[in-house]
């Protein structure tokens, strides 16, 4: 039974733990929230014993093996390397962190500490992801890769009502970029690894962060297009093109369904149809490296990790959004 630890008590905490409510060897024993009141209700209806409102006392704590970090993401460097100094492994909500030098700082914390570091970017682990890259080979040469995340944020309206919440302030370094265009270009380089170039674009918000954009990745022999937006919705799917068929992805964060298309007009639904919620298999991964006393992750590993902060940051350069964590 590994216990857990849980920083966030939000939206993305309680889908986790109704992914994994199941899971025989997860056990929730501790809870963090800046709210004495919050954490102890939260504690309360998932079965948590303890509850903190201070970071340095929960990671000094023998309350837990491990911790989940949900919070905004510029606090996610600093609160992780607190639980890794203190022999505590991390389980780390993507975008990992703020910059490349705090994941680079993490990376470390966890080798000095002997622990696991892992982000938590599901799509990699879902088994319609392992079936693509199974299949990949069917389509040929790959020429282009295609992820299209738009989704319109519903804190978007009162953004738009002179409400600055969370996810539009550069304070947490949020932005469309960091929170949903994370989950096309960190797909891309598992599949593919690291461009050779990139550029970006973006629609600034008055906030201070990207509402939407598009990212364009150039490998030796492919290209890579990436299309994110908290400020609109799209209904169009994802796509991998190779030189003798395609791969469509309904849903590049969490494809249920996926299809060859072949040049001469045949279509193989390479879909695997599972009843486990999509966060269910991030958490049996971290649990399993865990019992098995590895320290990283080959899937969600530190190397894809750096490179996808790499790109996060150098794209968020390219148009112009720095954050208050990158002056530190």
């Amino acid at each position: 039974m590994i216990r857990f630890g849980i920083i966030g008590t939000n939206w993305i905490t309680e889908r986790l733990l109704s992914a994994i409510r199941e899971m025989d060897d997860f056990s929730l024993t501790a809870v963090y929230s800046r709210s004495e009141e919050r954490a102890r209700e939260f504690a309360s209806k998932y079965g948590a014993a303890a509850i903190f409102t201070d970071i340095e006392q929960m990671a000094n704590s023998n309350e837990m093996d491990a911790v989940y970090i949900a919070s905004p993401n510029s606090l996610h460097a600093k609160q992780a390397i607190t639980f890794l100094s203190n022999g505590k492994h991390v389980l780390c909500e993507k975008p990992m962190a703020s910059n490349t030098a705090e994941v680079e700082a993490m990376i470390q914390a966890a080798g000095q500490n002997h622990v696991l570091l892992m982000e938590a970017l599901k799509t990699t682990f879902l088994p319609n992801f392992k079936s693509i890259q199974e299949n990949i080979h069917k389509i040929g040469r790959v020429r282009r890769y295609v992820a299209n995340y738009c989704k319109y944020s519903s804190r978007y309206d009162a953004y738009k009502q002179g409400e600055v919440l969370n996810a539009f302030n550069p304070v947490f370094s949020n932005g469309s970029l960091m929170d949903l265009g994370v989950y096309g270009v960190y797909p891309m380089v598992v599949l593919f690894g690291e461009p050779v170039e990139i550029k970006a674009n973006s629609v600034m918000l008055e906030s201070g962060v990207d509402g939407e954009g598009s990212l364009l990745a150039t490998y030796r022999d492919m290209e890579a297009v990436i299309m994110h937006s908290k400020i609109s919705d799209s209904y169009v799917p994802s796509e991998i093109q190779g030189e003798e068929g395609s791969i469509i992805i309904n849903n590049i964060s969490n494809p249920d369904k996926v299809e060859i298309r072949y040049r001469d007009g045949r279509r193989e639904d390479i879909s695997i149809k599972d009843d486990k919620e999509a966060m269910y298999y991030e958490v049996k991964e971290f649990i399993d490296l865990i019992k098995t006393g590895q320290v990283e992750s080959n899937v969600n590993s530190y190397q894809h990790s750096t490179i996808t902060a790499k790109i996060l940051e150098d794209a968020r350069k390219q148009f112009g959004l720095y954050y208050p964590a990158d002056k530190v």
